[in-house]
């Protein structure tokens, strides 16, 4: 086996707001990337709107930087466990890795779900502690903590042997040791290039590489992008596509290009450890091998972990359909969610009974609710059921439900009424620890399901200052039923537009979701009641006026005013019987079934059901 000493392919790993994406710009200044007097904007990776409006990398991307004649490629992975699909395929292209954390918070859940998988994978880590400038940093224990997350998630002994770095990723600094002045991140660069080994492979072998993604171009069709693991490829040369089947399929890439900074730059050839970019290739998915006609031979494919929750992604049936979206057809719906299952690894898709809705399996909540965020973005106009968590039985027939490992961090003051509540989830108390600033850090082990919707729920109890992360510790025995939701819906009973006079007079009944003048279909859901059972309201009805009672005599109607119902606001709040209208302009909430004398009839027959 040789090495191929003039690349390095680096994953940079890091919790959510742990500085990943600003160091990943200072690198691209600071390797030349960029002219001198260019305008650049802050957070270069973070190309997708979504990405820069939420402060989070969603999707894995690709960019290199060069070093003294060392090209680097960067592999900018996701912070959140509910990503995990594009850490596993991202990983599979690197030989090395960075992990990020912060001086203050150490490392959290996100940092230990992505940095198990590397360590599984056999790769060499470098540790930069980053935000070393803060107020309340403390490097040396972030640096212990970091030992025993090494330990505990069982790194081998080179692996723990990782070389330390001390950063302030925002003005470009890294420093071997806290006493040393800092200038730029020469240390860092010096650090990839001796610590992490170039891509090996095996010269006699012929030409193999695992695909590791997917794009689309306009121009060139489907992208291929992946890391060439043995041998040479030339553009326009006949290959054969290798998929799960492993038949091979005859192919010809019709353009072959590299990563040159941010920029995808064609080349004639590439050679072992490239991670390079094939167009021109239809039927391929992620996992795939792309090989020699003359010698076909299929690498290991990329497995991810099993999808843990599931969502009924349907058809808008509202009264109101079709008034804002510009997709809304079931064709259209299921063609755009089978296009994301083959981007994106950690996703499934599957037809239901009713064939106008799809049940789409993934990672979590927050994963589906940027898949319908995009969607609606798109022009989409569609309905969504709540989430729900996928049970498994084992082989002595007892079911098993998905359970996380919460870490709370919050106000002493606050900890009583988060055990409570978490308590009543099924969670089970695990650690308590004080450091004595005021603030504890709490960690659970919690069903998946008490989790949903249960993270607005916190930030009331904790008045917004709580921090809440979990990442997926496996499958357990099911720990019963409880209720997640103690109020019932406020239901309107007739179709027209929302009216002050009867806002005003059902405030008392509970929180309504409705301003005046917006449109209403019976079936629609106005507000939250503030008991536990349904109602169904007239939220149309105007005031009677006579010769006597003439419209200014009375006082002027003053609402409370309506918080808008966010996306991920309406999936936590929607019960079983209910969905989560989704347009381009508005999100509603709605009853499953619109009629309100229907409902009755199927409530007077579950009720007999169960006597």
């Amino acid at each position: 086996m040789q090495e191929n000493k003039a690349l390095r392919n680096v994953a940079i790993i890091a919790h959510v707001d742990h500085g990943k994406t600003t160091l990943v710009d200072a690198l691209f200044k600071q390797s030349g990337v960029f002219r001198v007097d260019q305008q650049v904007d802050d957070r270069v990776m973070d190309n997708m709107d979504l990405e820069r409006e939420r402060g989070i990398t969603i999707a894995a991307k690709n960019c290199s930087v060069t070093w003294n004649n060392v090209k680097i490629n960067i592999i900018d992975t996701p912070g959140h466990a509910d990503f995990g699909g594009e850490v596993e395929r991202s990983l599979s292209m690197a030989t090395g890795a960075i992990l990020l954390v912060d001086a203050s918070e150490g490392p959290l859940p996100q940092t230990r779900f992505v940095l198990s998988k590397a360590l599984l994978a056999g790769l060499p880590v470098i540790v930069v502690i980053n935000k070393i400038d803060r107020k309340d940093a403390r490097p040396n224990e972030v640096l212990n903590e970091v030992y025993d997350l090494f330990i505990d998630l069982g790194a081998s002994e080179e692996q723990i042997e990782f070389p330390v770095l001390y950063a302030i990723g925002r003005d470009g600094v890294a420093m071997r040791s806290l006493d040393e002045q800092g200038h730029d991140l020469s240390p860092l660069f010096e650090t990839i290039i001796s610590h992490i080994p170039g891509p090996v492979y095996d010269p006699d072998q012929p030409f193999q590489m695992l695909v590791a993604d997917l794009d689309y171009s306009d121009y060139l069709g489907r992208l291929a992008v992946g890391r060439i693991i043995h041998g040479q490829v030339q553009a326009k040369e006949a290959l054969v596509c290798i998929g799960e089947n492993g038949t091979p399929t005859p192919l010809r890439a019709t353009r072959l290009q590299v990563y040159d900074g941010l920029k995808l730059n064609d080349v004639d050839s590439a050679g072992p450890g490239d991670i390079v970019v094939l167009a021109g290739i239809e039927d391929v998915t992620i996992g795939d091998t792309i090989c020699t006609k003359e010698e076909p031979k299929a690498l290991p494919r990329i497995h991810v972990d099993e999808p843990t929750v599931a969502m009924r992604f349907g058809i808008n049936t509202s009264p109101l359909a079709g008034r804002e979206g510009k997709i809304v057809q079931s064709r259209n719906i299921q063609e755009r969610l089978q296009k994301e299952s083959l981007r994106n690894v950690a996703i499934k898709v599957s037809e239901t009974e009713d064939h106008e809705a799809f049940l789409v399996k993934g990672r979590g909540e927050f994963q589906m609710a940027i898949l319908i965020e995009t969607m609606r973005r798109e022009g989409f106009e569609l309905s969504v059921g709540r989430p729900e968590v996928i049970l498994k039985t084992n082989a002595e027939g007892e079911t098993l439900e998905p359970i996380e490992h919460l870490y709370i961090d919050c106000d002493e003051f606050f900890m009583g009424v988060v055990t409570e509540k978490l308590a009543q989830r099924k969670g089970r108390l695990l650690n308590c620890t004080n450091h004595g600033t005021g603030r504890v850090r709490l960690e659970f082990s919690v069903p998946s399901r008490g989790l949903i919707g249960y993270q607005d729920e916190f930030l009331t109890d904790t008045k917004g200052t709580g921090i809440m992360n979990s990442y997926l510790e496996g499958y357990e025995a099911y720990r019963g039923d409880f209720q997640t939701r103690f109020s019932g819906s406020i239901v309107a009973d007739r179709p027209g537009a929302a009216v002050a006079y009867a806002l005003f007079n059902l405030e008392p009944r509970g929180v309504l979701f409705v301003e005046p003048g917006d449109p209403i279909y019976e079936g629609m859901i106005v507000g939250e009641h503030n008991r536990d059972n349904d109602i169904d309201v007239n939220a149309c009805k105007e005031k009677k006026l006579t010769n006597l009672r003439a419209a200014g005599k009375d006082e002027n109607i003053i609402l409370t005013p309506v918080k808008k119902m966010s996306l991920e606001r309406a999936l936590h709040f929607v019960r079983e019987d209910e969905l989560v209208e989704v347009t381009p302009i508005s999100i509603r909430l709605r009853k499953q079934e619109l009629s309100a004398q229907k409902r009755y009839q199927l409530a007077g027959r579950a009720h007999k059901d169960k006597a």
